[in-house]
């Protein structure tokens, strides 16, 4: 059930209205958590029975790590925990990824080894759910959080759909407190919210889709072929379309939550515009690269064991988190590029700690953009070959269609927009907007969904990790 779908628009013109109706706060949440799974289930009931059993068995595991002061008996609850969690996880998303490579190293050993067929499907937001789940036994047990939680409130955080399937990664302690205390939302509120999940939309469907992805996928699929202004299109082309695909998600996440009375953090704050890779990774998928910061980077040492020891953490912790998006090297190769990119940035800042000539943060804005597109190559790219093949295409002089033309001026835009707007937020923008701002804002975005309606209906790209 795809928020850009006219499925979903019936299903929330149903919740939303019995939501506000309902008498009781614990009927308002047994009702939420119901439609949630209803939500859920429509990509695969089958799969409902897994997001039941890892909540039922981490809220249980939490209570009686709450419950116990042995520090033995709570590390190993903890533990069966990660291992139930990340143990499902692995054999869902990893498992054919791992027979693959099995089958290749023993090729290379001299023994022929022909695999099973691996045709499981993905259990879609597994990825998501998994961590927000985790991060409340991981917090209980660090005593961060109290771990006597009712099920129902447990389940709700967990299945919440705004977030379910594609995010934010919302953890325990921001949403728990939340459904404690019996809210509805205000006027204000849920007019906001739905402006918010307007602009989502707008970007996935008319940026996204429309503008970027049918230019991207025409070079991508013929990497090779192409010249230099296709290529360029394509190049900055895919920057703009995942973060339109993705932020535009997330727009439609949080305004969605903040109509039932729920706020949820920001996951994007102009990447774009960032200043470097550790300011990139403060303001692009915020809730993932915080989780990776405080339950992988910080407990691995983060940066208080020596310069080779910060190195090496923050190359695991990219590298485990490109893994996470994907089981193929070339999502591995994306997380090292950007490990790298942390760990020359780091060394050059401690070897440069100011930048005081002029004109040094504009070429460090640029060089930042310039390299972050260079690693989505092989995020976009299926195959090395098919990556080197598209970088080819910058050795080749040769013009460009319209659509072409008109993707990479978009994206130059985009750029220069986010740069303008990195010190601010985008909450910040619409409120500095002139009275019937938003209004404006909202018709204009339901113009573009008119118009971009009509054409093939494509799932949020990270729908698939």
């Amino acid at each position: 059930m795809l928020f850009n779908s006219l499925t979903f628009l019936v299903f929330f013109a149903v919740v939303f209205p019995v939501y506000l109706l309902l008498p009781r706060w614990g009927w308002r949440k047994g009702f939420l958590l119901a439609a949630s799974y209803v939500f859920y289930a429509a990509w695969n009931p089958a799969y409902v029975v897994i997001l039941a059993f890892s909540t039922t068995l981490d809220w249980w595991l939490a209570r009686r790590i709450a419950a116990t002061d042995h520090v033995g008996r709570r590390k190993i609850l903890l533990l069966v925990s990660l291992v139930a969690n990340l143990g499902l996880l692995g054999f869902f998303k990893y498992g054919g990824f791992v027979l693959a490579n099995t089958q290749s190293l023993l090729g290379l050993m001299g023994i022929a080894y022909a695999p099973p067929g691996w045709d499981i499907v993905l259990p879609v937001g597994i990825s998501f759910y998994t961590f927000a789940s985790l991060s409340y036994t991981i917090d209980v047990y660090r005593g961060e959080i109290d771990g006597r939680t009712d099920l129902r409130d447990y389940a709700l955080f967990v299945a919440f759909f705004p977030h379910l399937v594609a995010g934010p990664i919302v953890r325990a302690r921001a949403l728990l407190p939340q459904l404690e205390k019996p809210t509805l939302p205000t006027a204000d509120q849920a007019a906001y919210g739905l402006v918010l999940v307007l602009i989502g939309l707008f970007c996935k469907s008319v940026f996204a889709d429309r503008l970027f992805a049918p230019v991207v996928d025409m070079v991508y699929a013929g990497a090779g072929t192409h010249g230099l202004v296709p290529t360029l299109a394509a190049f900055f082309g895919f920057a703009g379309q995942i973060y339109f695909d993705f932020g535009g998600y997330s727009l439609c996440a949080i305004g969605l939550a903040l109509c039932f009375g729920f706020a949820f953090p920001d996951n994007f704050r102009f990447p774009y515009g960032a200043r470097g890779f550790s300011d990139f990774w403060r303001r692009w998928h915020i809730s993932l690269s915080t989780w990776l910061r405080d339950y992988l980077y910080i407990p691995l040492g983060g940066s208080r064991g020596g310069a080779w020891a910060t190195s090496r953490n923050l190359m695991l912790t990219m590298l485990l988190g490109g893994l996470w998006h994907g089981a193929s090297w070339m999502f591995v190769a994306w997380g090292g590029l950007h490990g790298l990119f942390l760990v020359v940035e780091r060394a050059w800042r401690k070897r440069w700690p100011a930048l005081t000539w002029r004109g040094a943060d504009a070429l460090l804005t640029i060089v930042t953009f310039l390299l972050v597109c260079v690693a989505w190559v092989p995020f976009r790219a299926a195959t090395p070959d098919i990556a080197w093949a598209f970088l080819k295409g910058f050795t080749r002089i040769e013009g460009g269609s319209v659509a072409q033309v008109v993707a990479l001026a978009a994206a130059l835009i985009m750029f220069a927009w986010q740069w303008r707007h990195r010190d601010s937020s985008l909450d910040e923008w619409l409120a500095r907007a002139p009275e019937g701002g938003r209004a404006a804002i909202a018709a204009v975005c339901l113009i573009g969904l008119f118009l971009a309606s009509g054409g093939d209906e494509r799932a949020f790209i990270y729908f698939q990790f």
